[in-house]
């Protein structure tokens, strides 16, 4: 059962650097099979092998800006099985929340399918993001870097019907310079998000419209029941109600910035109501 993508790269030549583009294949390529076989091995993979039981496969190439087809293919009938109970749909729905989280931006909510397998991989989920940020997502950033070219990903859900899955451009490369700092800063902010297998979530400061990432400097399994009680009653609360009438919760945090200053990411280190 192959899933089928495409990768689209914005460009009115119709050709595209070789280089560059071989880079940015490389890395959709690498990123698809990652969250691939973490999804269905339960593992994160450190290398990719052409003897991998899940692997991707170039298809027939066509015309419009420069685009090259590709599958994702499982040569192993235990995770063929998986795969098809998981679902094409969802399959692809996580293909997308993986390429989102990886760039720390808000994946939204997901089906109660999808976030199932992503509940399944608990802390996994967070090693197939960091895993991603390593090298996939640099490659895929190539042509954007070099050329200032747009790259898509699609889903080919049919013939005539393709499904943009994520879009990387030279401001989404920004997050391939993220600075950790170890500065402790004190903020006030609503728990918007939440994943208690994770860690991970979102929150939004006081006075602030925007949302921004958040994990733990600990495994989130390993932190006290009153924390997590806390973060998981202001997130009930916050969801039931409208924003005049949030409760804010007072939180220590490091933060990860990019280049220009902007935070993107909190780990929290302290917390209270």
């Amino acid at each position: 059962m192959p899933v089928n993508f495409d990768v689209v790269i914005s460009t009115a030549e119709d050709s595209v650097d070789m280089k560059a583009g071989l880079d940015t294949l490389q890395g959709v390529s690498d990123a698809t099979r990652y969250i691939a076989e973490t999804i269905l091995c339960e593992r994160v993979p450190e290398r990719q092998s052409h003897k991998a039981k899940v692997r991707t496969t170039l298809r027939q190439s066509f015309k419009g800006s420069y685009g090259q087809k590709f599958s994702v293919d499982v040569y192993d009938e235990i995770l063929q099985t998986k795969l098809t109970k998981i679902g094409k749909d969802t399959f692809v729905e996580l293909v997308t929340y993986y390429l989102t989280d990886a760039m720390f931006k808000d994946a939204g909510d997901l089906s109660p399918k999808a976030q199932a397998v992503v509940n399944q991989l608990g802390e996994r989920s967070n090693e197939l993001s960091e895993q991603l940020r390593k090298s996939s997502l640099k490659n895929i950033h190539e042509i954007s870097l070099k050329f200032g070219h747009e790259v898509k990903i699609r889903y080919r859900k049919s013939r005539d019907e393709q499904i943009v899955l994520a879009i990387f451009d030279d401001e989404t490369a920004g997050v391939l310079e993220t600075v950790p700092s170890n500065e402790s800063v004190s903020i006030i902010a609503g728990i918007t998000r939440l994943n208690t297998h994770t860690g991970n979530g979102r929150l939004q400061l006081l006075g602030e419209d925007e949302t921004v990432a958040f994990g733990f400097d600990r495994e989130y399994k390993s932190l006290a029941i009153t924390g997590k009680k806390l973060f998981s009653e202001n997130l009930h609360h916050n969801n039931g109600t409208s924003k005049d009438h949030w409760n804010h919760l007072n939180l220590e945090a490091s933060t990860l910035r990019l280049r220009d200053g902007k935070i993107i990411k909190y780990i929290i280190k302290g917390y209270s109501g």
